[in-house]
C-alpha cells in the first residue's frame, strides 16, 4: 500500500524531530509499514532483520574507519593540520566553511573515500569552531554540501557511478540517453544546491554561537606539535589505505590495511589496539548500526511492495500537465529518499516510473533525467538514516555538542532539499 511508504515515512520524522532515538525512530516506522502493508508484527521483524544483511558491508567498513581514524589522531598529526588550517584561514569564517565544503567534495571524486575523512578531520577542529563562535549547523551544512553535490553535479568518482545509475535506469526502460546529457540535466538542480550552501554560510549560520564548555585553551594545546618520523608514517598508512580502496573498489580492505600499517610501523603501539577499536566502535558504531536498521526498513517497504504500490497510485492520477506531473514525481522521490536514506538505490525504483510517465506527458529525454537524478537526491541530505547526515554528525558530535536532527538533518533539509526541489522542478520544465 503506498500509505505504507507515506506513513512510515512520517512516522520516522516525526519521531526523530521528538528526539527519539533515530535507530528506535526507523524501526517503529518499519513496523508500521509492514502492519499498514498487512503483514504480521513478527513477520515484518524478519524482513526487517533479513534486510539489514545488505547493509553489513557498509556497516563493518563505517566501524574499521572509526578505528582507523582513532589510530590517525592518536599520532598527533591531526593537530598538525588543525594548526596549518589556522594560519590559511585566519579566523575568517565564511572561507573556513568553504574550505571544508571543497575538501568534504574532493572526497567524492578525487579522492573517493566518502564519509571516511570526517572523523579523522572535523573533531580536532571542535576546540576552534568554539574558539571562533563557529554555529555547527553551518559546518554541518558544509559537509554535507560535500559528500552530496559533487555526484549530483560532476561525472567523476562517485558522481560518474550517479549519472550511469540514471542513464541505465532509462535505458532499461526503453529510453537511451548520452551519459553527456545526463550530466547537463543535472546542472541546474545541483546549482539550487551551491545557492542553498551560501545562504548557510553568509547569512543563516553567520551569526556568533556559544556552546556550553568551550575550550579555551584551543591555542595552548596545539602550538608545541611538529612533524616527526611516526606522522609521515602515518600519512604512508593513509596513502596505502586509498590506495588498496580505489584499486580493490573496496573501502573494508583500505581501512585495514591502514589500521594494519599504523602497527606494524609503530606508530600506534600494539598494547593499544585495544583502546583504538573500542573508540572507533563508539565513534562509528551508532552510524553502522543506524545503516543496518535503514536497509531493513527499505527491504520491508520494497518486499512487501509498498513502493511499488506508491509508484502505481502516483501514476494513476497524473495527467500530462508537465508542472504538476513533475512536481508530483518529485514529491514522491523525496518520499521513497527520506525513507531508506539513500540515493543510488532510490534510482533503478523510480525510473520505473518516471520514464514511461514523463514521457507521456511529453518531457525531453533530458528533462526525464533531471527529474529521476533530483527525485533520487532529494532527501537523501535531511534523512536521519542518510550516511550525508550521519557523517558530519559523527564528526561534529565528537564532543556531545551537536544534535543529529536539528543542527544536521533540519539545516541541510532546508538548505538543500528545499532548493533543489525548485531548481530540478524548474529544469524539467525549460529542458
Amino acid at each position: 500500500m503506498a500509505l505504507a511508504v507515506i506513513l512510515s515515512v512520517l512516522i520516522m520524522v516525526l519521531l526523530s524531530l521528538f528526539r527519539v532515538n533515530v535507530m528506535i525512530s526507523i524501526i517503529v516506522a518499519a513496523l508500521t509499514a509492514g502492519l499498514i502493508a498487512g503483514e504480521s508484527l513478527t513477520n515484518t521483524i524478519k524482513l526487517l532483520v533479513e534486510g539489514m544483511s545488505g547493509g553489513a558491508n557498509t556497516a563493518l567498513s563505517y566501524v574499521l574507519l572509526g578505528a582507523f581514524a582513532v589510530a590517525i589522531s592518536y599520532t598527533g598529526i591531526t593537530t598538525i593540520l588543525v594548526q596549518a588550517l589556522i594560519r590559511i584561514i585566519k579566523g575568517k569564517r565564511g572561507i573556513m566553511l568553504l574550505v571544508i565544503a571543497a575538501v568534504a567534495s574532493l572526497s567524492q571524486n578525487v579522492v573517493p573515500v566518502h564519509i571516511a575523512f570526517i572523523p579523522i578531520l572535523i573533531p580536532p577542529l571542535l576546540a576552534l569552531f568554539d574558539k571562533m563562535k563557529v554555529d555547527r549547523r553551518g559546518v554541518a551544512t558544509a559537509l554535507t554540501f560535500g559528500l552530496k553535490a559533487p555526484y549530483v553535479m560532476i561525472p567523476v568518482g562517485y558522481g560518474l557511478i550517479f549519472h550511469e545509475y540514471i542513464q541505465d535506469g532509462m535505458v532499461d526502460n526503453g529510453l537511451t540517453i548520452a551519459l553527456s546529457d545526463v550530466t547537463k540535466a543535472m546542472i541546474i538542480p545541483g546549482l539550487g544546491m551551491v545557492f542553498g550552501l551560501l545562504v548557510a554560510i553568509f547569512i543563516t549560520y553567520r551569526k556568533d554561537r556559544t556552546y556550553k564548555g568551550t575550550n579555551v585553551d584551543f591555542k595552548e594545546n596545539t602550538e608545541q606539535v611538529k612533524f616527526e618520523l611516526k606522522h609521515l608514517l602515518t600519512v604512508v598508512a593513509i596513502l596505502a589505505a586509498l590506495y588498496v580502496q580505489i584499486e580493490f573498489d573496496n573501502l573494508i580492505l583500505g581501512a585495514l590495511t591502514g589500521l594494519v600499517l599504523m602497527f606494524i610501523f609503530f606508530v600506534v603501539p600494539f598494547k593499544e589496539g585495544e583502546n583504538i577499536m573500542s573508540e572507533g566502535i563508539k565513534m562509528m558504531g551508532m552510524i553502522a548500526f543506524i545503516m543496518l536498521v535503514a536497509s531493513g526498513f527499505a527491504n520491508v517497504l520494497t518486499v512487501t511492495g509498498s513502493v511499488d504500490d506508491l509508484v502505481q497510485s502516483s501514476s494513476g492520477i497524473l495527467g500530462d500537465n508537465k508542472p504538476l506531473v513533475a512536481l508530483i514525481l518529485l514529491l514522491v522521490g523525496l518520499l521513497i529518499t527520506m525513507g531508506i536514506g539513500t540515493s543510488f538505490g532510490t534510482i533503478p525504483i523510480i525510473a520505473v516510473l518516471y520514464v514511461p510517465i514523463a514521457t507521456a506527458a511529453g518531457f525531453s529525454p533530458i528533462a526525464i533525467a533531471a527529474l529521476i537524478g533530483t527525485a533520487a537526491a532529494l532527501g537523501d541530505a535531511g534523512s536521519p538514516a542518510s550516511d550525508s547526515t550521519l557523517g558530519p554528525t559523527s564528526g561534529l558530535n565528537a564532543d556531545g555538542k551537536h544534535n543529529h536532527i536539528w543542527d544536521t538533518c533540519v539545516p541541510t533539509f532546508i538548505h538543500f532539499n528545499i532548493p533543489l526541489f525548485i531548481f530540478g522542478w524548474i529544469a524539467s520544465i525549460v529542458l
